[in-house]
């Protein structure tokens, strides 16, 4: 099964997430935006696992949370991931992540243990949209300025979820296996 470790959106940045997306549709490039319902930053993401790991994930993530508390963030400004000259992904930033790389930090010594991947340049974010091509670069890159120091808004974190992500021709269906409470 695909999975992956996420922070869930909160309801009331919703509107203001999807008032951003529009305003970079009025680009008409080539991006793939992530609809609503399945916004969320990522703290890990596995891939596809073997279930039996699964119970492994689930027991580093109960040994770990208890040492976090819950916080907040505030979602903010705009940028691309890997830079302008080749965007992939659009996002939106966050401020006050402190607390979220620290716990995401932690999360990762023990996934490491366990086989996974190190994240090597971890920065807290909110993926809306993947980038499919160049076409309309130009006002993608107007878009981002204009939009560069939007406000979302702040949000308590105070869990995290564990995600399964089916991929399907009409997009991908998350489905949550866990969820657990900062302490």
């Amino acid at each position: 099964m695909r999975v992956f470790l996420s922070i869930e959106i909160d309801e009331k940045l919703l509107d203001k997430i999807s008032d951003v997306q529009k305003q970079f549709m009025e680009c008409e490039a080539p991006v793939k935006y992530v609809e609503t319902e399945n916004l969320h930053c990522t703290l890990k993401f596995f891939g596809e696992i073997e279930d039996n790991k699964l119970n492994d994930i689930i027991e580093a993530i109960e040994n770990k949370i208890k040492n976090h508390e819950p916080f907040k963030v505030n979602i903010k400004k705009t940028g691309v991931f890997p830079n302008e000259r080749y965007i992939k992904v659009l996002w939106l930033g966050m401020e006050g992540v402190e607390p979220f790389s620290n716990l995401q930090k932690d999360l990762d010594q023990d996934f490491v243990k366990m086989g996974f991947k190190k994240e090597r340049s971890y920065t807290p974010h909110l993926t809306i949209g993947r980038v499919k091509g160049a076409k309309n670069k130009k006002e993608l890159l107007s878009k981002l300025e204009e939009l560069g120091d939007v406000e979302i808004g702040e949000m308590g974190i105070n869990k995290i979820v564990l995600k399964k992500s089916e991929l399907t021709p009409a997009g991908p269906i998350y489905t949550t296996l866990k969820e657990f409470d900062l302490k």
